[in-house]
């Protein structure tokens, strides 16, 4: 399943999502093979388009591990961290299965080689008094351990190729969304010149060429 790039911007959360969250006019901080990170105020959260079931109609956007109150900034980049980094799974073959909890759903990564879930994302943000190990930044770590689900993603494909470039320069901690869209477009153009760089090393060139690199 691919998703193109914007495709998030193109179909935001349904209006009555929206109204019934108050989350009008909320920012989309990142948008990779159809899962983003969401913020307004003090508020963070997922945004995923779902896997296509083969109708014609449009599938609609969900949101999940919704947080209403962040608490502090860095959480706010661990969102989209993790958008990113379940953008990259899904890229390498993890399916997103998505079961609605009310309004918001909860996210199943599914491994197609095994069909088994290999971890689950629930609807809400349980709070650091209720939390535990299930904190967003948990949930990061425990995405990154994650072994890959199948072969990379085709990077003969310049579409999933610049979508798997900004997933992995959003991974990086000192990068923020600009800057990631921008190493992601520069280390496309340096695949396109050298056919053999693979995407780390394309990135770890353009972050060499790169004004703050």
């Amino acid at each position: 399943m691919t998703f193109p790039s914007g495709h998030l911007q193109q179909n935001p959360l349904p209006t009555g999502v929206v109204g019934a969250l108050t989350l009008t006019g909320y920012q989309l901080l990142v948008d990779v093979a159809g899962v983003g990170a969401g913020r307004l105020g003090p508020q963070a959260f997922l945004l995923v388009a779902p896997e296509s079931d083969g109708s014609a109609t449009v599938q609609l956007t969900h949101i999940s591990l919704h947080q209403t109150r962040l608490g502090d900034e860095h959480e706010a980049y661990v969102y989209q961290q993790l958008a990113a980094q379940l953008g990259y799974l899904r890229l390498s073959g993890y399916r997103l299965a998505l079961e609605r909890s009310g309004l918001r759903s909860k996210i199943a990564l599914v491994n197609p080689a095994t069909g088994a879930i290999s971890m689950q994302i629930p609807d809400k943000h349980p709070g650091r008094l209720f939390g535990g190990g299930g904190n967003v930044s948990a949930l990061l770590a425990a995405t990154r351990a994650l072994p890959p689900a199948g072969p990379p993603p085709d990077l003969q494909r310049p579409e999933l190729l610049q979508q798997t470039l900004l997933a992995l320069a959003l991974g990086d901690d000192s990068t923020t969304g600009a800057q990631a869209a921008e190493l992601a477009d520069k280390a496309l153009e340096l695949t396109k010149a050298d056919p053999t760089l693979d995407p780390g090393a394309a990135l770890a060139a353009a972050r060499q060429q790169s004004p703050a690199g």
